[in-house]
Parts: structure tokens; sequence; C-alpha cells
């Protein structure tokens, strides 16, 4: 993608944003319909929404998608919002207009065209929703939208279900005159008391990475009776959910393409066209493809080579590059050496697993770890979670030479630094060697030779 003095910018407001397929999709879509665009991200804290969007309009920005947390939030800045998305309460795309952004929600009609890709039809058709948040919400009113038979939102706090329940009867009540079955359900030892057959929309975050067995409901019974499963969530790409699905013979699908149809009618909402259908396809199988493609989790000493060596397959292999010692300087807006001496190494450790567990349900990436995150032993879970664990080995001598004259690291401040690195290094090996899956000695070694023996063991 050429960027040029015409490219027109859209993107994604959120946080965190770092690590959004959104960039990809959009991407690749205004490269398949040859538009001169590019999609970027931006971190934005819940105090700067209205800032952020006030700011975007006065850059000339054509677009945003809006991700978590400020779903609900970016409603206040907007000038004008889509009905629709107004009675859901959540907006997920802005489009530009005189004066500011207009609100949509194209979460729903991601999920319709997903529906209508899989062969399922909404209208008279009973629905068991599990959940009861801004997903399930926008669910509810896609399926009475679509004239669904019957709704139940199932969700362990009632009370949240219920006030889906009556801002759906409320909004068509109100604007078309029609009543609505939409009932809240108590999710503990819930049974459909209607007929066998039913749509279950699984729209909770139970069941997402590092998670990956827990499931909302257990009751086989629950299954033997669905016809149709709908998990929103696409990494993993087979939860438990969709399992438990198809073990009863049910249909079962995840997320991703409800991912991919709401980018679409963004995109299409921000550059008034319709997508080709040929595009969409090229990247359904991108972001597919881009989904099976595992990490690779650089783990080593201290000066063994990740940093350099993950930058190197970033750049020539198309992978995403998220060093864990510069992602927490970033975030915590200092240096770790600053981390140390305020806070203390419990503080740093415990950032180190906050961070290793977001990353453990990203895909695609090269994930260079700080040579002390392994040792933490609720880490070490984390890592397996997260792809393919390489330890990058040296020796001694060629540690000693790559470190002599780094000030940056703590535990290696003050004299006699090769007895230092002898000293961590015993106590760390048979740990990284546990963890890893592969081992790797980099002394005197070529990139490609590395990134070769990485890729095929």
């Amino acid at each position: 993608m050429q960027i040029k003095g015409t490219t027109r910018v859209c993107g994604l407001i959120g946080n965190p944003v770092a690590h959004s397929l959104s960039p990809f999709i959009h991407n690749k879509l205004a490269q398949g319909m040859g538009i001169d665009l590019a999609y970027v991200t931006f971190k934005v804290d819940g105090d700067k929404v209205s800032q952020a969007v006030n700011g975007a309009y006065a850059l000339d920005i054509m677009g945003m998608n809006v991700t978590v947390p400020h779903k609900q939030a970016v409603m206040d800045p907007i000038v004008e919002i889509d009905p629709l998305a107004n009675a859901i309460g959540a907006v997920n795309t802005l489009v530009r207009v005189d004066g500011g952004y207009k609100g949509y929600n194209t979460d729903i009609l991601g999920l319709k065209r997903e529906l209508k890709e899989a062969g399922v039809d909404l209208k008279n058709r009973d629905v068991v929703i599990l959940g009861a948040g801004g997903a399930a919400r926008a669910i509810a009113f896609l399926c009475a939208s679509e004239e669904a038979r019957r709704i139940d939102i199932c969700n362990r706090t009632v009370e949240k279900a219920k006030s889906i329940e009556e801002a759906v009867k409320t909004y068509y009540k109100t604007d078309y005159n029609r009543d609505i079955d939409i009932r809240s359900k108590q999710i503990e030892n819930y049974t459909f008391d209607g007929p066998d057959g039913y749509l279950v929309i699984q729209a909770t975050s139970i069941g997402l990475a590092p998670n990956v067995d827990d499931v909302v409901i257990e009751d086989p019974k629950f299954y033997e009776r669905a016809e149709v499963g709908v998990d929103i969530i696409y990494n993993p790409a087979e939860t438990k959910f969709m399992k438990l699905m198809k073990m009863h013979g049910a249909q079962a699908c995840n997320g991703l393409m409800m991912l991919l149809y709401q980018a679409v009618a963004a995109f299409e909402l921000w550059n008034d066209c319709q997508v080709d259908s040929k595009v969409i396809d090229s990247v359904r199988n991108e972001l597919i493809d881009e989904m099976k493609k595992p990490n690779i989790v650089l783990i080593g000493f201290m000066g063994s080579g990740k940093s350099s060596l993950g930058r190197w397959i970033a750049k020539n292999h198309d992978y995403e590059l998220i060093d864990t010692d510069e992602a927490i300087e970033k975030k915590e807006g200092r240096s770790i050496s600053d981390i140390f001496e305020t806070d203390g190494e419990d503080y740093f450790r415990n950032l180190e697993t906050e961070l290793i567990k977001e990353l453990s349900s990203k895909k695609g990436k090269i994930i260079s770890v700080g040579g002390g995150l392994p040792v933490k032993e609720e880490n070490q879970t984390y890592l397996k979670q997260a792809g393919k664990v390489v330890y990058l080995k040296a020796s001694l001598e060629e540690l000693v030479k790559r470190l002599s004259g780094d000030d940056k690291r703590p535990l290696l401040k003050g004299s006699d630094l090769k007895t230092k690195i002898e000293s961590l290094m015993e106590k760390r090996k048979d740990i990284y060697s546990s963890v890893s899956d592969i081992e790797i000695d980099t002394t005197g070694r070529e990139f490609e030779d590395l990134y070769e023996e990485i890729i095929n063991n």
C-alpha cells in the first residue's frame, strides 16, 4: 500500500487497540477495491473520547470504528445517530457528515450477514441469547428486527437481561407497533420450554483464550435440543461451546465472519460503495489464514538475540512484533529501570503477567519476552498457550560480550558482570528448557537460518 498526499484515513478508537484485526481487514478491502485509503488504530483513554472524535473531524479523518470500552461514550460527541443504533445504545462505526460524524451499529449487520451465509433465517425462529452485555443487546435487536418468533436472554444477573427485554419491547412497540416475544431468564439451570430446534447465540466472553475450557452452560440436553450455535468469539477458532454443539449434532460457527462482515458494512458506509463479492472472498481467505498463523514466542536470557531476531522476522515474514519489555515501558511511560527503582521487581513481574495473558489470545505475532518472564509459574501456562515457544541460547562468553556496557538492565547493575550472568543463567536455564518447544543456539548464525529452523520444527 502506497501512502500519498491524497490518501484518506480511517481508523479504530478504543483501549486497547494494538492487537486488533481491523487494520488487516480494512487495508485488505481498500487494496482489493482499489480505494486510496489507509486504516490505523488510535488508543484513546476513557476521558478523552470527545476530544478524540472532535480532533478526528478536524483532521479530516473520513470515518472510524469504535471498540470497547467506548461504544456508549462515543454517542455524546457525534452529531447524529442512526435510530437503531440509538435504541441499541451502542455505536461502533462513525461516518463523516457535515459538522461531525453520524453513528451506526454495524455489529448487527455483521451477524445478520454471517447467519445468512450459514443458511440461518431468523424469521419465525426461536433464539436463545447467552449473556446480557453490549453484544447481546445488539443481537436481541437484530433478532427482533428479523421477526424471530421468540427470544430468550439468559444471564446470571436477570436484571441486566430485563433491561434489554424492556428496551427491545419499547422500541418496536413505539416505532413499529409490534409486540416482541422476548423473555429474561436466569442462566443457571436454564431449560428452553418451547420446541426443539432453537438457535443459540453465545454472546459472552466465556471461552476466550486462555480460558478455552470454559462454557456458559454444561448441560448436554441443552445442546441436544439446539439446531444451530453461533459463538461471537473467534479466538479460539473452535470454543468449547462450539464443540458441544457439534458433539450433539448441531451446526456451529464462530464470530470471525461476523467481524469481517461488520467491517465490510462500515467500509461501504465510509466509501458509499458495495464491496465486490470476490474481494470479500479474498479477504475472508486471507483472514482465515492469518488466524491460523501461530505466534512465535522467543524466550531466553537477556542478550540472547530475542529482540533483534524478532525485528528481522517481523520485517521479512509479515509478522507483527511485540517486545514485552518495550510494550510495558510504553504503557507505563517510563523505563524498566525506573519501574524497578520506584515500584520494585514484583510490580514489574505482575505487569509482565497481565501482558502475556493478553497476548496468549493473539495470532500472527512474534512475541519477544523479557528474560525473567518465564520464571514466574503462572506465566509459563500463558507462554505455552501463546504459540510456539523458542528458547534462544548463547554461550556465557557470548552473552558477556553482548551485554558489556549495557547499563539499562536492573538485574545486571554493578560489578562482576560475568558472575551475575552465570548465576542468573543457572537459575533460569532449566525453566527455559521446560517451557520451550524448541531450543536454538544463536551464536554465529544468520537470522534466515534461525527462522528456517523455527518454522521447520
